[in-house]
């Protein structure tokens, strides 16, 4: 049984948590071709969405500073999914990585606190999702004539920020489905990532969709985050003027965070007693 977090010293908490870091990081480097096609595939789709706009404006049926929006509009939704699914990837896939790797049992039943499992997974999630939307950024912004001279930096960074705990916290969730359904719960957690990106506003404003799934936009905080980023660099908006946007970010982290944990907690003593640990999808 996993020790509580609070009998190990606060560093060496710091130290198990940075250690799933570090050994997802190599995970990587061993799959590197994988981490090179799902950088592709994000920078191929940033650049087939984005183009039409460019298109539109090309054909006049857009004009002027409509034209200039909606580019900008696009090339932010496809970089804030980027950083999105990387993030719902990284984290939901915990289980699966672990099947996958032939380590479930050893990491499960090993002495380390679940909460400084999961924790590690979610910065190692956050800080290759940087990674990767930074370079899909830097590779896709020079095909588009794009002004960011209007664009708060500042207001974008800390709604990102925010906007990632309450992300983490869904993808902890969507982690629960491979663990309860080793069949089928991988395909599972990559339908509710699905379902954040319909209902969120990534490529369309939500008010476009049926009344009845505009209900879920509410409660994705995809949709505050992406509302929150394009009001910070389409419109300028400064901290002040998203204060309500942060607030339910906040809201969502505070929610999403523990309940994932606990739940995962849950699903993970009942994984053990059915001895679903071992199976294979």
């Amino acid at each position: 049984m996993a020790r509580p977090v609070r009998r190990f010293p606060i560093w060496t908490q710091v130290g198990l948590g940075w250690a799933f870091v570090e050994r997802q990081t190599n995970l990587w480097k061993r799959h590197w071709a994988w981490a090179v096609v799902w950088l592709v595939y994000g920078l191929v789709n940033t650049l087939a969405i984005t183009f039409i706009a460019k298109q539109l404006a090309a054909e006049g049926i857009v004009k002027g500073r409509q034209a200039d929006e909606l580019m900008l509009f696009l090339l932010i939704g496809t970089l804030v999914w980027a950083y999105l699914s990387a993030i719902l990837d990284d984290i939901s896939l915990v289980v699966t990585w672990e099947r996958w790797e032939g380590t479930i049992e050893h990491t499960l039943m090993a002495p380390v606190p679940r909460v400084l499992h999961l924790l590690g997974m979610s910065l190692f999630g956050v800080l290759h999702a940087v990674v990767r939307t930074l370079l899909i950024f830097a590779i896709a912004v020079p095909f588009f004539n794009v002004d960011f001279g209007q664009a708060n930096w500042l207001t974008a960074i800390v709604v990102l920020f925010a906007g990632s705990f309450s992300v983490a916290g869904l993808a902890i969730l969507a982690g629960v489905l491979p663990l309860l359904y080793p069949e089928r719960g991988t395909q599972m957690s990559f339908m509710v990532q699905a379902l954040v990106l319909l209902v969120s506003g990534v490529y369309y404003k939500v008010d476009v969709l049926p009344a009845w799934l505009q209900v879920f936009s509410y409660i994705s905080p995809a949709t505050y985050m992406l509302e929150g980023i394009r009001g910070g660099i389409i419109d300028g908006k400064n901290l002040a003027d998203v204060w309500s946007t942060l607030a339910w970010l906040a809201l969502f982290g505070v929610v999403l965070i523990p309940l994932g944990l606990a739940t995962f907690a849950v699903a993970e003593r009942w994984a053990k007693k059915t001895g679903k640990l071992k199976r294979q999808g």
